[in-house]
């Protein structure tokens, strides 16, 4: 569904209207002190850490992530269940995009999945710890994706290292938690990076002045 959802929106956005990549893009910039365009402007823009998620910049952008997530998705979603599955999608995605509004929130634009599939690369590093499997395979697999990450200009290194941390440390409350409060520890660490996304948010709009 995630990854029928990415293709329609590149779809959407790249042939029938591509002003819309900029309209759903994480879009921020400030060009001279006291104004304040796109993400820098306030809640009214924040929508655009969730729809970026679903924009690519091109073909192979999108075969990239989509290939990634279903990759990585289908274990992740069995061993978690579909509602934690998405929640860990979701979070790292938008915890990615928060920390690179908070570094470039004066000039960004960014777009893609990349943010919620590194966070299902730390949350698959966290799940085949706690289950005891061999590391060797899933550490190459980070180590390379982080090499690629920082050698490729154009890639948005903030989303992807926001989205590894968000979904190590939404794996580490979901596998973790105490059986006889599970259902809490894991609603309050998913609470909890949600809070910590908001407060990033604000921190970034304040210090460029939105």
């Amino acid at each position: 569904a995630l990854a029928g959802l990415n293709v329609l929106v590149f779809l959407f956005t790249q042939y029938l209207a591509p002003a819309w990549q900029q309209r759903l893009g994480l879009y921020s910039y400030v060009p001279v002190p006291g104004l304040s365009i796109g993400v820098a402007e306030g809640p009214d823009q924040w929508y655009r850490l969730l729809t970026a998620m679903f924009v690519h910049a091109g073909f192979a952008h999108l075969a990239t992530n989509m290939v990634s997530l279903l990759v990585l998705g289908p274990p992740l979603e069995r061993a978690l269940g579909r509602g934690r599955f998405l929640g860990l999608y979701l979070l790292s995605g938008l915890a990615g995009n928060a920390l690179a509004f908070l570094v470039s929130g004066g000039a960004l634009y960014s777009v893609g999945a990349s943010g919620a599939i590194f966070g299902l690369l730390g949350a698959t590093v966290v799940l085949v710890h706690r289950n005891r499997a061999p590391m060797g395979p899933v550490v190459a697999l980070l180590v390379f994706n982080l090499v690629v990450t920082f050698s490729l200009s154009w890639i948005d290194w903030r989303a992807h290292i926001g989205g590894l941390v968000a979904g190590g440390v939404m794996a580490v409350g979901l596998v973790y938690a105490p059986r006889g409060h599970r259902g809490l520890v894991q609603g309050l660490t998913a609470a909890g990076l949600l809070a910590l996304v908001l407060v990033t948010l604000v921190l970034g709009t304040a210090r460029l002045g939105g």
